[in-house]
């Protein structure tokens, strides 16, 4: 369907991975660190919930 977007996500148990199809090719997203992998960890805090590399 045109207009729509494939995306793929990898849930690891130690890192995960995000990728959206442009053009025919798959590309990796940054997160917020500007990495393309994210540590598959989640922090709950006083302060809020940390995903990722601040979590850790």
């Amino acid at each position: 369907m045109k207009g729509e977007k494939i995306i793929g996500i990898d849930l690891g148990t130690t890192n995960s991975v995000v990728a959206v199809v442009e053009g025919g090719e798959p590309k990796v997203i940054q997160n917020a660190e500007g990495n393309r992998l994210t540590p598959s960890v989640v922090a709950f805090t006083d302060k809020g919930t940390l995903v990722g590399e601040p979590a850790k």
